[in-house]
């Protein structure tokens, strides 16, 4: 593997003002000496612009901190940002996110998560035009949705990964195979990082501990589908960003082959706590937590507001992530708790919304 200092670097994140993206930059800046952002992000309202803009106004502190409002979709705007910074590591979060929504606004993903990668992919292969150095790393964002209903578990890189049972998950499957063609053919490497279930303060409403407490503070019922039977591995937010972070210090090396032609620079990881946890003890903890935190009461009657429902159309009843490649190559393993990770959710839910 490439060593690779990011020290006076620029970078380009996409996603910036989402969940992972917005933590992504904090991270940067707190630990990377002279380091430049470029973030873009299109600010749609899939879920609460208000979470955004405060993501947002915690990076616009940063003085080299640049953000460009605008879809990865617009070949236009990522072209200018790459003939403009000329960044040297890309790291694409941007994606339309969840498998419910894509069964019913399937054009969203198609235009972020295909055009819009397509896109990035193309502006890193002319990077290297009239002998540019060019982007040294591209990371990018897949996800464990690719496993689809694999009944192996944990899950591993090395499975197959051709049935999926969401568009979100055909086109991040799509991702990872576009990525190993580019790198095939121009010689970019990169690595696709499968994240398992982010959560933690600040994330995505549309996820179910978000969703839960929503509806639980308002005195609605809370759906627990496939009545409990779902296992999922949880990873916090801030063990995903070390890994990321660690990713991109280290490019997949760009190797001839025996026919002499180069191998890909390419590389998949899972990113994954490693331990799936069932459903009903997440939603114990979660409770435990939003009471401690002083979002619920102490007599609330939980049992009264849960409600067990057959499997979404689209889920998958486990999600596990084999992380012995990850460990392997960067040292490192996910493993804050969830009880800490919700803990640190419920006090954050307290202060920005109540």
């Amino acid at each position: 593997m490439s060593k690779i200092e990011l020290k006076g670097k620029t970078i380009l994140v996409t996603g910036a003002a989402g969940f992972i993206g917005s933590n992504l930059v904090k991270r940067l800046y707190n630990d990377v000496k002279d380091v430049t952002v470029i973030g873009i992000d299109n600010m749609n309202d899939y879920y609460d612009v208000r979470l955004k803009e405060a993501r947002l106004e915690e990076l616009s502190v940063h003085p080299s901190f640049v953000f460009v409002r605008g879809s990865i979709a617009d070949k236009a705007i990522i072209t200018e940002i790459f003939e403009k910074y000329k960044p040297q590591i890309v790291v694409n979060l941007a994606a339309q996110a969840g498998v419910r929504y894509s069964i019913t606004n399937p054009d969203a993903y198609i235009e972020s998560n295909l055009i819009g990668f397509y896109n990035i992919l193309e502006a890193c292969r002319h990077s290297y035009d009239n002998g540019a150095t060019g982007v040294e790393h591209l990371v990018y964002a897949s996800s464990s949705s690719v496993y689809g209903s694999n009944k192996k578990v944990p899950y591993s890189t090395d499975d197959k990964v051709d049935n999926p049972v969401s568009l979100y998950a055909a086109t991040k499957k799509s991702n990872e195979l576009l990525a190993h063609a580019y790198s095939k053919l121009y010689n970019i490497p990169s690595t696709g990082l499968r994240f398992f279930t982010v959560y933690g303060p600040a994330g995505r409403p549309d996820m179910a501990y978000f969703g839960f407490t929503n509806k639980l503070r308002k005195g609605k019922t809370i759906q627990i589908f496939n009545y409990g039977n779902c296992k999922r591995d949880f990873t916090y937010v801030d063990d995903i960003v070390e890994g990321v972070v660690r990713v991109m210090q280290k490019a997949p090396d760009k190797v001839t082959g025996e026919d002499g032609l180069p191998l890909p620079p390419y590389a998949v990881y899972n990113i994954g706590n490693n331990q799936p946890e069932n459903l009903l003890d997440f939603v114990t903890i979660l409770q435990e937590e939003l009471i401690r935190a002083g979002v619920l009461p102490e007599d609330y009657d939980f049992e009264a507001h849960k409600e067990l429902v057959p499997m979404q159309p689209g889920d998958v009843p486990v999600t596990y992530a084999d992380t012995t490649a990850l460990e392997r190559d960067f040292g490192f393993k996910p493993s804050t708790s969830l009880r800490t990770g919700l803990r640190k959710f419920a006090e954050w839910y307290k202060e920005f919304y109540m």
